[in-house]
């Protein structure tokens, strides 16, 4: 029997109020004007707070949300909006929701979800009032204090179908905090203008082939391909329903990107030649129209869902990279006035993957000005983290402080997201380089390539941590599976460096030696870097090469057998100790 798929997940149902009796008065003008509503004021929300549409009923929809918090504002954000609209309808004409909230179990099935998870919220709109929230108790105590809301308790509410009371909590908020300043609700909304984080909306890939039997498989690799983004939480992705209503529509990229509010969008195409496939696409910057990446995959037809899976997992793992690289760049020329939270973040991450004695200090100091302004994001609070581990092997100056804040900045990422694979990935990494807890921390590396499978930083982590952990051809296959989702990532040295270290590990030198030549070239200023590829080359008497690379080393910063012992490089003492020995014959002071 076949195992369902469930995860946790906040979900939101809504349903307008009246529909029957609006809808008899005048049908074709509700339904435009329900439709216009749904693009200019609830969409708007769902994009703003990472929402997914999972469907629409009818007159209702129902939203699946990976954060009980941006579930929550959503939904303020949605019926605030609505009563502004309604402000200029005479009352018999105006068009009102009732939104209900629960955090719980959810079973997956494609794209849809069901169970208690879905029922429970559908049954907290019905009892909700027009115009109004409510809330289970569940989504209550994860979302409660971090909003401008009030959560008034109702008790236990009997609801149809639902075999046990649920405590509910009507939502209250003042109207000033949740307004989103538009200068016209008919306007359409500028790329980006919905979020902070980059947005992309992924078009219905076009089929060239000439034969119209294709079209389901040109789809099936766009809907691919927007499952496979959505696990990357530093992104919002437009949903697919709403992606897919631009179909055949003749509009240009732009005109598409400023009625959904995205500051990218990914299109492709599909051309079939015998028992071949051509799958091209390129994904463009709607602000300035560059293209930030294209590529294309030539492709043997053979099991048509495998090739599916195979050009979506592609096409996902290097478009995140390539995003997050467009996007420091922007954050580096806007005026420092004008830095938001995540401009900070941005701005912090080459400084905190280039690792350096001089850089990581740098990352911190950005890392902490973005938390002063949004104490609650999980991307930040796990880059500190990463950060504040990586001090003391940069040769930042480093205190024993730094290793306990490290670990609880990132359990407070997964306490404000769980299902974020970055928050998991710097978890397992501050269990492992602050606190020594391998096994721990490996089970939330795990995790988070469990959460997603094409992450190249979460198979790169969990390598990474094998590698200094012991499990050297486990540490080797997963860091090549890293590279082999991101080959031009902005974390190719801490990959090779990880492979430089497992080989060492192994005994397999020469192979060390070309990683972490690799890793040298690949960031000059990792001083640990050096050292592996020194330790390489003087295991495999190599001598002489190795303690020039030490003197080269040494002339920008010192370090001692003592402090390389106190870093603890690799936790099996064996291969320590091998380490230490070789760092000693190049002439290592101790």
């Amino acid at each position: 029997m076949e195992r369902q798929q469930r995860r946790l997940g906040a979900v939101l149902a809504a349903d307008m109020v009246g529909y029957s009796r609006l809808m008899g008065r005048d049908e074709s003008g509700t339904l435009e004007r329900l439709k216009a509503l749904r693009g200019e004021r609830l969409m708007p929300a769902l994009v703003r707070n990472s929402g997914r549409l999972v469907k629409t009923i009818g007159d209702g929809v129902l939203v699946e949300f990976a954060s009980a918090v941006h579930a929550l504002a959503a939904a303020i954000e949605i019926q605030q909006a609505m009563a502004d609209a309604n402000q200029r309808e005479p009352e018999p004409s105006r068009i009102v929701f009732r939104i209900g909230l629960h955090l719980g179990d959810l079973i997956v099935e494609g794209d849809d979800l069901y169970g208690d998870g879905v029922n429970i919220a559908a049954r907290l709109e019905a009892a909700a009032p027009p115009g109004g929230i409510l809330v289970s108790r569940a989504l209550k105590e994860a979302a409660q204090g971090r909003l401008e809301a009030d959560l008034v308790p109702l008790g236990d509410l009997h609801l149809k179908n639902i075999d046990r009371p649920v405590r509910a909590f009507r939502v209250e908020w003042k109207p000033d905090d949740w307004r989103v300043g538009a200068s016209s609700a008919a306007a359409p909304v500028p790329a980006g203008a919905h979020s902070d984080r980059p947005s992309i909306a992924v078009l219905p890939f076009a089929n060239k082939s000439g034969d119209p039997g294709q079209d389901y498989f040109a789809d099936g690799v766009s809907e691919d391909i927007v499952t496979a983004l959505s696990r990357f939480h530093e992104l919002v992705v437009i949903s697919r329903s709403s992606s897919f209503a631009f179909k055949d529509k003749g509009l240009d990229v732009r005109q598409i990107a400023d009625q959904l509010g995205v500051r990218y969008v990914l299109s492709g195409s599909l051309r079939k030649a015998g028992n071949r496939v051509r799958v091209s696409a390129e994904l463009t910057d709607v602000a300035t129209g560059a293209q930030v990446w294209s590529d294309r995959y030539d492709r043997d037809l053979a099991d048509v869902f495998e090739l599916q899976d195979d050009i979506s997992r592609t096409v996902a793992a290097v478009i995140e990279p390539a995003i997050r690289s467009a996007e420091i760049e922007r954050a580096r020329r806007k005026p420092p006035a004008s830095l938001t939270a995540y401009d900070l973040y941005l701005k912090a991450l080459p400084h905190l993957w280039a690792g350096t004695r001089d850089d990581i200090p740098r990352a911190i100091g950005f890392l902490r000005q973005s938390l002063v302004l949004d104490a609650a994001s999980a991307p930040t609070l796990s880059a500190l983290s990463v950060a504040l581990v990586m001090a003391s092997p940069s040769g930042a100056q480093a205190t024993p402080d730094m290793a306990v804040e490290a670990v609880a900045l990132a359990r407070r990422a997964v306490e404000v997201d769980a299902t974020d694979a970055f928050a998991q990935a710097a978890y397992g990494f501050a269990l492992v380089g602050a606190a020594g807890d391998h096994a721990q921390g490996r089970l939330h590396a795990q995790e988070a390539v469990r959460l997603n499978p094409n992450s190249a930083l979460a198979w790169g982590t969990l390598g990474f941590m094998k590698s200094l952990g012991g499990d050297f051809e486990s540490a080797i296959a997963e860091l090549q599976r890293a590279m082999t989702l991101s080959p031009y990532d902005s974390l190719l040295s801490l990959w090779t460096l990880g492979l430089a270290a497992a080989c060492f590990g192994l005994g397999r030198y020469g192979e060390g030696i070309s990683w972490a030549r690799k890793s040298v070239q690949q960031n000059p200023g990792s001083g640990t870097s050096h050292r592996l590829l020194a330790a390489n080359l003087a295991a495999a008497g190599r001598l002489e090469e190795a303690r020039e690379v030490t003197a080269r080393r040494d002339a920008q910063q010192k370090t001692t057998i003592s402090e390389l012992r106190a870093l603890r490089f690799f936790k099996q003492e064996e291969t320590m100790e091998r380490y230490l020995a070789v760092q000693r014959e190049i002439g290592v002071p101790e």
